[in-house]
């Protein structure tokens, strides 16, 4: 039976539709039959059909963070001037993922789900609902950004623009050996009950724990020495974790996080040719802005900077912000004018 869980609505993160795009085959071998995904639409799609935005989501996170932290009146990504298209993961807790699935494949018997299998969803959802068939730009943090290289990698004749922030297109094994320890520690609370707790508070314990692992790697070195949590309103570090990350963290689902982290751990475009990266990136052939952010522990410059010489006509647009991976949030204003400023740059571009 599916988990009641009120965290997952539209009281918590803002209006959304679901969308049934049928019977999707996944690339590990099993069938999500009447597979729905969450997404919300802003603007509208003109009369050319060329101003459709997709910005997917990351690793816990939905349409509703990335809407209020990205798109705008006035902002690059302006509802006003673009068709913005926010996709949940399958499996966020929003539309089809494990605590909402009855049936054979519910809860703990939730199949596994690509990055690839994310874009062929969305790739129905723009063409067969939206009727989009072209996209202006892709744009997406962290696992986000895995989907846009997939989205650019998988259909470069649809992708006219690409921005992949804070993440790679390929996983590195520090983020699958970090990404391994949040598994455990959710697997490990005895309330998790191999995966058929009744309810997601249940488990309450590993999400603590989780959210503890991810204060060790999520935020930068200089934002704990630099007591950088005092601008965000905290009174202590202690008080940062408990009242951010565990507050986030909380009332979330286990099930939909260990499907998440699965999907994480195997992004790889490279898969398209043979373990290639060189020539998987080399298929891109939309404009692409590569833009890490400086103090990222989980998607360092160095690795983004890496692949982004392999993509044509690229550039690598670094964002410098105390915050690490955490600056996705748009903890600070300049992070937020700084991605503001690429994306505009971006999307002025001729393609």
């Amino acid at each position: 039976m599916p988990v009641e869980n009120p965290y997952y609505t539209a009281d918590v993160h803002g209006d959304f539709q679901l969308a049934d795009i049928g019977d999707l085959p996944l690339e590990e071998g099993a069938t999500l039959r009447g597979c729905q995904l969450a997404y919300q639409t802003l603007g509208t799609l003109n009369a050319a059909r060329d101003n459709a935005v997709l910005i997917p989501t990351w690793y816990s996170g939905n349409h509703g963070v990335m809407r209020d932290t990205y798109v705008g009146a006035g902002r690059a990504i302006d509802p006003a001037e673009h068709f913005v298209v926010l996709v949940n993961q399958i499996g966020s807790g929003l539309g089809t993922s494990p605590h909402t699935l009855a049936g054979p494949y519910g809860r703990a018997r939730f199949p596994r789900v690509t990055i690839g299998d994310d874009v062929v969803a969305q790739d129905r959802l723009l063409r067969e609902v939206l009727g989009v068939e072209e996209l202006a730009l892709v744009f997406g943090g962290s696992m986000g950004a895995q989907q846009t290289y997939e989205w650019a990698v998988r259909f470069p004749d649809r992708v006219k623009r690409a921005a992949p922030l804070a993440g790679t297109a390929r996983i590195y094994q520090h983020c699958v050996i970090f990404a391994q320890t949040l598994v455990d520690a959710l697997r490990s609370d005895p309330g998790y009950a191999d995966g058929w707790y009744g309810d997601s508070a249940d488990v309450r314990g590993g999400l603590q724990r989780h959210a503890g692992l991810f204060a060790l790697h999520v935020l930068s070195n200089e934002f704990w020495t630099g007591e950088h949590w005092r601008a965000l309103g905290f009174s202590s570090a202690q008080d940062f974790v408990v009242g951010f990350l565990e507050a986030y963290f909380q009332p979330m689902d286990a099930g939909d996080l260990l499907s998440q982290a699965w999907t994480w751990q195997h992004g790889d475009v490279s898969r398209h040719t043979g373990g290639d990266l060189a020539a998987a990136l080399g298929r891109i052939t939309a404009k692409t802005f590569v833009m890490p952010i400086s103090s990222d522990r989980f998607f360092p410059p160095e690795d983004c900077a890496a692949e982004q010489a392999l993509i044509p006509d690229s550039e690598l647009r670094v964002i410098e912000d105390v915050h690490g991976h955490a600056s996705l949030f748009g903890l600070s204003e300049a992070y937020v004018e700084q991605v503001d400023k690429a994306l505009r740059d971006l999307l002025g571009t001729e393609v």
